[in-house]
């Protein structure tokens, strides 16, 4: 199953030029309407670029352990984030963040370009930009998380969510088992990039043992 997350959808036939023009655009109208200048929105391109997957990894694990917080966290992505010091920019295109369950396992993508939730997780990978993965990921979603070492029950529902140029989506990957007696600081050593994506599972108290 693939969903767009909101009403609107890509629009295939459109070059991923619109969208850089589109940036571009919005960014001269900021400075000529003083909203803010040009320095404030190169510097706000520097902050965005010093996120890491670490970041993300910090604020999922710390849902895994605070059932209110990660209410709060499904509810309003962004709200939640500046709890804990995350402040995105007013520009930034809406983050969602989708619960893996035992029941549905959310997989993001964009098959356009390479929308991603730069604002929290830094640059996404280079797979994640490829055709290969964009074009496959929603016509053979099991296939693509075997690729990826994942095997998912058949019970499982696989839901692929396509980000665009105003959404963006991140995985809170299902807590694994064996971790009850772990911190925050050792539970977001479980939590990788990819698990953020929805490619792979969390990883395992072993598995982080065993690296």
């Amino acid at each position: 199953m693939v969903e767009n997350g909101h009403n609107g959808s890509h629009n295939h036939g459109d070059h991923a030029e619109y969208y850089s023009l589109r940036a571009e655009a919005i960014q001269a109208l900021l400075v000529e309407k003083g909203v803010c200048s040009l320095d404030d929105i190169l510097s706000m391109a520097d902050k965005l670029d010093s996120r890491s997957p670490e970041d993300g990894a910090k604020v999922l694990a710390h849902a895994w352990v605070d059932p209110e917080y990660k209410e709060r966290l499904l509810k309003d992505a962004e709200s939640a984030l500046l709890e804990l010091g995350y402040d995105l920019p007013e520009t930034a295109p809406k983050l969602t963040v989708l619960e893996n369950t035992e029941e549905v396992h959310h997989m993001a993508v964009c098959t356009l370009c390479s929308c991603y939730p730069r604002a929290i997780i830094g640059r996404p990978p280079a797979w994640y930009k490829g055709l290969a993965y964009r074009s496959k990921v929603v016509v053979d979603p099991r296939g693509v998380l075997k690729e990826f070492g994942t095997e998912l029950d058949e019970s499982v529902q696989v839901k692929v969510i396509d980000s665009s140029a105003d959404y963006r989506y991140l995985v809170l990957p299902k807590r694994p088992e064996g971790t009850e007696g772990m911190n925050e600081e050792e539970l977001a050593k479980l939590i990788t990039q990819e698990s953020m994506i929805g490619v792979t599972l969390a990883l395992s108290p072993q598995g982080v043992s065993a690296s």
